[in-house]
Protein backbone atom coordinates (compact mmCIF):
# COMPACT_ATOMS: atom_id res chain seq x y z
CA UNK A 1 0.00 0.00 0.00
CA UNK A 2 1.45 3.36 -0.98
CA UNK A 3 1.39 6.32 1.27
CA UNK A 4 -0.65 9.29 -0.04
CA UNK A 5 1.54 12.06 -1.42
CA UNK A 6 1.81 15.09 0.83
CA UNK A 7 0.58 18.29 -0.81
CA UNK A 8 3.36 20.55 -2.07
CA UNK A 9 3.22 23.70 0.11
CA UNK A 10 4.30 25.96 -2.76
CA UNK A 11 1.51 24.63 -4.99
CA UNK A 12 -0.93 24.80 -2.10
CA UNK A 13 0.00 28.47 -1.57
CA UNK A 14 -0.48 29.21 -5.28
CA UNK A 15 -3.94 27.65 -5.24
CA UNK A 16 -4.89 29.62 -2.13
CA UNK A 17 -3.59 32.89 -3.60
CA UNK A 18 -5.49 32.39 -6.84
CA UNK A 19 -8.62 31.55 -4.87
CA UNK A 20 -8.36 34.89 -3.06
CA UNK A 21 -7.42 33.30 0.25
CA UNK A 22 -4.51 35.65 0.88
CA UNK A 23 -4.11 35.09 4.62
CA UNK A 24 -3.99 31.32 4.23
CA UNK A 25 -1.46 31.40 1.38
CA UNK A 26 0.72 33.73 3.44
CA UNK A 27 0.70 31.18 6.27
CA UNK A 28 1.64 28.29 3.94
CA UNK A 29 4.43 30.21 2.20
CA UNK A 30 5.86 31.52 5.47
CA UNK A 31 6.96 28.02 6.42
CA UNK A 32 8.82 27.76 3.08
CA UNK A 33 10.33 31.22 3.47
CA UNK A 34 11.77 30.38 6.89
CA UNK A 35 13.72 27.45 5.41
CA UNK A 36 14.77 29.14 2.16
CA UNK A 37 17.90 31.11 1.35
CA UNK A 38 19.19 33.38 -1.39
CA UNK A 39 16.90 34.27 -4.28
CA UNK A 40 14.32 31.67 -3.20
CA UNK A 41 13.97 33.42 0.16
CA UNK A 42 13.43 36.80 -1.51
CA UNK A 43 10.95 35.24 -3.94
CA UNK A 44 8.84 33.76 -1.14
CA UNK A 45 9.03 36.99 0.81
CA UNK A 46 7.86 38.94 -2.24
CA UNK A 47 4.91 36.59 -2.72
CA UNK A 48 3.99 36.80 0.97
CA UNK A 49 4.21 40.59 0.97
CA UNK A 50 2.08 40.78 -2.19
CA UNK A 51 -0.61 38.69 -0.48
CA UNK A 52 -0.47 40.81 2.68
CA UNK A 53 -0.62 44.03 0.64
CA UNK A 54 -3.81 42.80 -1.05
CA UNK A 55 -5.25 41.94 2.38
CA UNK A 56 -4.51 45.49 3.57
CA UNK A 57 -6.26 46.89 0.48
CA UNK A 58 -9.29 44.65 1.09
CA UNK A 59 -9.49 45.87 4.67
CA UNK A 60 -9.32 49.53 3.61
CA UNK A 61 -5.79 50.09 4.95
CA UNK A 62 -4.41 51.84 1.87
CA UNK A 63 -1.32 53.11 3.69
CA UNK A 64 -0.42 49.57 4.76
CA UNK A 65 -1.24 48.27 1.27
CA UNK A 66 1.06 50.81 -0.38
CA UNK A 67 3.92 50.20 2.04
CA UNK A 68 3.74 46.41 1.85
CA UNK A 69 3.28 46.44 -1.93
CA UNK A 70 6.44 48.57 -2.26
CA UNK A 71 8.36 45.95 -0.28
CA UNK A 72 6.95 43.12 -2.40
CA UNK A 73 7.71 44.97 -5.61
CA UNK A 74 11.34 45.55 -4.58
CA UNK A 75 11.82 41.81 -4.11
CA UNK A 76 9.92 40.74 -7.23
CA UNK A 77 11.65 43.41 -9.36
CA UNK A 78 14.93 41.58 -8.76
CA UNK A 79 13.52 38.64 -10.74
CA UNK A 80 12.46 38.48 -14.36
CA UNK A 81 11.01 36.07 -16.84
CA UNK A 82 10.10 32.89 -15.05
CA UNK A 83 11.05 31.89 -11.51
CA UNK A 84 10.11 28.57 -9.94
CA UNK A 85 7.68 28.06 -12.80
CA UNK A 86 5.91 31.39 -12.24
CA UNK A 87 5.61 34.06 -14.94
CA UNK A 88 7.14 36.82 -12.79
CA UNK A 89 6.85 39.63 -15.34
CA UNK A 90 3.14 39.00 -15.83
CA UNK A 91 2.54 38.74 -12.08
CA UNK A 92 4.39 42.01 -11.44
CA UNK A 93 2.30 43.70 -14.16
CA UNK A 94 -0.94 42.34 -12.67
CA UNK A 95 0.07 43.60 -9.21
CA UNK A 96 0.95 47.03 -10.62
CA UNK A 97 -2.45 47.34 -12.33
CA UNK A 98 -4.28 46.19 -9.19
CA UNK A 99 -2.47 48.60 -6.87
CA UNK A 100 -2.68 51.55 -9.28
CA UNK A 101 -6.46 51.26 -9.09
CA UNK A 102 -6.72 50.15 -5.46
CA UNK A 103 -4.50 52.90 -4.11
CA UNK A 104 -6.38 55.55 -6.08
CA UNK A 105 -9.19 54.91 -3.58
CA UNK A 106 -11.91 55.09 -6.21
CA UNK A 107 -14.35 52.81 -4.43
CA UNK A 108 -14.59 49.12 -5.20
CA UNK A 109 -11.34 47.19 -5.59
CA UNK A 110 -10.45 45.79 -9.01
CA UNK A 111 -10.27 42.03 -9.60
CA UNK A 112 -7.46 40.47 -7.61
CA UNK A 113 -4.27 39.52 -9.49
CA UNK A 114 -3.60 35.86 -10.24
CA UNK A 115 -0.31 34.01 -10.35
CA UNK A 116 0.21 32.28 -13.69
CA UNK A 117 2.63 29.60 -14.75
CA UNK A 118 5.37 30.38 -17.21
CA UNK A 119 5.45 28.71 -20.58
Amino acid sequence: MTKPKEPDPFEQGLALFNAGRFFECHEVWEALWKRASGADRLFYQGLIQAAVAILHAERGNLRGAASTYAKARAKLDALSGEYMGIAIDGFRDALARFFAQALAGAGELPPRPKICRGK
